[in-house]
């Protein structure tokens, strides 16, 4: 494979709302291109980029796929990435690698939430970005309604850069307003056009939005905006070296536009990545942290600087092991070499590097700054990493992804996978940063927990695809807990003749109710041998013993304090496990007197919402005995603070997307604990006393 020099280089991110064509796309680009000698579909499962066996199944994108083509001598890196909710966090480590963005937008929906989302990530990385109206060849599409779309969401800077020739089954080609020509293609999909005049009926259509190009480049030069009050217009010269400026600098948002799956406008497309979208060599130095100082450091996208890359996805790959993909920001990164893994200060060794086409690796024996490239079988890298020189370190800012936002409990199908789940969870959290794996230390119950219930269900699935362990879901216990409210005094007596030695074990015991959050107190108050020294431990054990089976409904008992007071024992008779018996029975004595009552966790709960649908946000919180305790704003997005139990947000993740369209997002975290209402109280007792009861028969 060519090695390529940075100014030839192009990195591009692929984003947008989900099924507005992004796939279909990067295959037709591919196949203009001549990388691929078939223009794979999603439908039919050969896409380049949907490979994995869940996207080929539910024709949609899971997972960023990296490919390339060679375009007029030039590199162009493609990161086709997810555009559903539940996937979309994904892409923003994908263009954290990218240098610009394509964003694809729906010629019959428009602007959708996720396009709004992946738009807010191009923002926080600042890249370059052109937009691309797909599916004009659509019944109800409309370019005129998708543009007001778009300039109503992200502003009048995002401007036609072409007009369609014609419209849903009509549309044929496109009008390019930097060279007023006519482009009109074949509608085979063999991406063969042909150029002429703009139509007759059209060309005032074509005037005025040429006029309106060229006013937006003018605005964003003062040099440019002098000579077009001068002259009333821009040479063609200058609107294109404008152009190229203004789009590089985010002042310009060129609007395309085409058809992908009839092949029509990709290589208007491929020409305007090359010309209009920055080169790494264009955009300039990175930069990172040095390690030793925390100083900043700054990089050149140059092959002679000390060598340093970023790594932005591992690969859960069953036969190749872990695939790292990287992106060297400065230096050259050699095959079979030594590189140093800055973040976790350990060497790791380089086999063959290579290049992604989808699915295939291509082997490369160097990659150079700006590229884009994968190894396989590293041991101690992950995602996030920064691997540079040892000499000369650098460290570069991880991608910060939301909390996730749904929990399950997760279980083997069968006993023997036990073992397994574990390893096989723990390669897909590698592979997905979005996804978490921890077990609760309270119900002990192992969560697998996700932006989504959609994104949960494609992990297990995978996990049964890729792994071969198949598991079962279902809602995550609430880890209730139990306490007293009130002092309480009681005897525990085990006497037991067995024939032999029997059994003797007195204690006498207080119980007192302690602040929330207190834990458990053990104070040993006897004075004298009531109770030999070596027996009161044993008595503390069956007291633990039995506040962790709880009493009401089977929850650990907490927030209280045991005084040992007094007891008697026998000189034969009495034992350690007599005493344990005996402190078991006087703790189930005093929990009858101590007015018992069940605590819930109440989760600190952050929604961020669209400003119209507060009031239906608020409203469903105090459904859910939420407390709001506050908003606050950020621009058109509204964030609503409030505290809720733990047990009214289980279902929270669907209500809040059907409320919101999918437009809302919410995470949680533990506040506090407190006291359940007397009817959810009567509730979670009729729920686990069942349960209660048979671990006191094993018991």
């Amino acid at each position: 494979m060519k090695v390529y020099d940075v100014p030839e280089i192009r990195n591009v991110g692929v984003i947008g709302h989900g099924a507005a064509g992004k796939t279909s796309l990067v295959s037709a680009l591919l196949y203009c291109a001549g990388t691929v000698n078939r223009f794979g579909k999603v439908e039919s499962g050969t896409s380049v980029t949907d490979y994995d066996d869940e996207e080929i199944q539910r024709k949609f994108s899971i997972t960023p796929a990296l490919c390339f083509c060679d375009w007029k001598k030039q590199k162009i890196n493609f990161i086709d990435t997810p555009g559903y909710g539940a996937f979309i966090p994904s892409a923003k480590a994908a263009l954290r690698v990218a240098d610009a963005a394509v964003v694809v937008v729906c010629g019959v929906a428009g602007v959708e939430v996720q396009t709004e989302k992946a738009w807010s990530f191009a923002d926080e990385f600042r890249l370059p970005r052109v937009l691309f109206i797909n599916k004009l060849d659509r019944e109800r599409s409309s370019h005129d309604r998708a543009l007001e779309s778009i300039q109503a969401r992200f502003g009048r800077s995002a401007v036609p850069l072409q007009l369609p020739l014609g419209s849903e089954k009509g549309f044929r080609g496109v009008i390019n307003l930097l060279d007023n020509q006519a482009y009109t293609w074949t509608l085979d999909e063999s991406g063969k056009y042909e150029t002429g005049p703009v139509p007759p009926d059209q060309a005032e259509e074509a005037r005025s939005a040429r006029e309106k190009l060229t006013e937006m480049v003018a605005e964003s030069d003062e040099a440019l905006m002098t000579k077009f009050f001068e002259a009333g217009e821009l040479s063609q010269e200058d609107l294109v070296k404008g152009l190229r400026s203004a789009v590089r600098e985010g002042k310009v948002f060129p609007v395309l536009c085409g058809a992908a799956l009839l092949n029509v406008g990709s290589q208007l497309l491929l020409d305007v990545i090359l010309d209009l979208l920055p080169s790494p060599a264009e955009r300039g130095e990175v930069s990172g942290k040095d390690p030793r100082t925390q100083s900043e450091v700054k990089r050149k996208p140059v092959p002679s600087e000390p060598y340093s890359a970023f790594v932005f996805r591992t690969i859960a790959d069953p036969f190749s092991g872990r695939i790292s993909l990287f992106r060297v920001y400065s230096g050259t990164i050699a095959s079979d070499t030594s590189v140093y893994n800055v973040t976790r200060g350990t060497a790791e060794r380089f086999g063959h590097i290579s290049l992604m086409q989808g699915k295939e690796l291509l082997p490369v024996p160097e990659v150079k700054a700006g590229d884009i490239a994968a190894i396989a079988k590293l041991k101690e890298t992950h995602t996030g990493d920064t691997l540079a020189d040892k000499a000369h370190p650098v460290v570069y800012d991880r991608v910060v992804f939301p909390e996730p936002s749904i929990s399950f409990a997760i279980e083997p199908k069968s006993r023997g996978d036990e073992d397994k789940i574990s390893s096989a969870l723990a390669r897909l959290s590698e592979e997905d940063p979005t996804l978490k794996v921890s077990r609760d230390p309270r119900t002990h119950e192992l969560l697998i927990s996700g932006t989504g219930e959609q994104h949960v269900e494609v992990a297990v699935s995978k996990m049964k695809k890729k792994f071969g362990v198949e598991a079962i879901l279902h809602p995550p216990k609430v880890p209730y807990l139990e306490t007293i409210k009130t002092k309480a005094e009681a005897q525990g007596r085990h006497k037991k003749q067995t024939g032999g030695h029997g059994q003797f074990g007195d204690c006498k015991i207080r119980m007192e109710p302690l602040p929330r959050g207190a834990g458990f107190e053990f104070v040993d108050d006897i004075f004298g041998g009531a109770i030999p020294q070596n027996f009161r431990p044993a008595v503390e054990k069956g007291i633990q013993e039995s506040r962790m089976r709880g009493y009401l409904a089977g929850f650990p008992v907490v927030d209280f304090r045991v005084v040992l007071t007094d007891g008697s024992y026998h000189t034969v008779d009495s034992s350690e496990i007599a005493f344990k018996i005996a402190g078991s029975l006087a703790f189930k004595k005093a929990m009858e007197q101590a007015r018992p009552t069940i605590l819930e966790p109440i989760m600190n709960v952050e929604v961020e919402t669209p400003e119209e649908f507060m009031g239906d946000i608020m409203g469903d919180l105090n459904s859910r005995r939420g407390r709001v305790q506050g908003m606050d704003s950020q621009g058109t997005t509204q964030v609503i603070k409030a505290q809720v139990p733990m047990s009214e947000m289980l279902s929270y993740s669907s209500t809040l997307k059907s409320i919101t369209g999918g437009r809302g997002s919410y995470h949680m975290e533990l506040s506090h604990y407190e006291e359940a209402p007397a009817p959810i109280q009567t509730r979670i007792i009729a729920e686990h006393k069942p349960g209660l009861a048979a671990e006191e028969e094993e018991a």
